[in-house]
């Protein structure tokens, strides 16, 4: 499953009331970290289909959920189970690294 485009219009329905994990990366298009996370997050939502939901947020066109998730530098990956951020991880990591956030 290819990751999300999350936007305040389906956040609530797939980021709140997900049955899974939710890893959501805010990113931006002119971000060089971001584009060099932007295979690992693909990977992760293939591996991770069905297990849990990847999303990416572009803090450009959302800027309220980049604000709500008071994200101040990019790529920033967060980790939510049951609605509530468990996990946060700024700038890039390798592929484990947050696939342990989701652990």
């Amino acid at each position: 499953m290819a990751e999300l485009k999350i936007t305040k219009d389906n956040f609530e329905a797939e980021v709140l009331h997900a049955k899974h994990p939710v890893l959501l990366d805010f990113w931006a298009p002119w971000c060089g970290p971001c584009r060099m996370l932007a295979p690992v997050i693909e990977e992760l939502a293939k591996e991770y289909a069905g297990r849990a939901v990847v999303g990416k947020v572009n803090v450009d066109e959302q800027p309220e959920l980049a604000a709500a998730f008071r994200v101040a530098s990019i790529p920033t990956v967060a980790v939510l189970k049951d609605g509530k951020v468990v996990n946060v991880s700024v700038g890039y990591k390798p592929k484990e690294a947050l696939a342990a956030l989701l652990a």
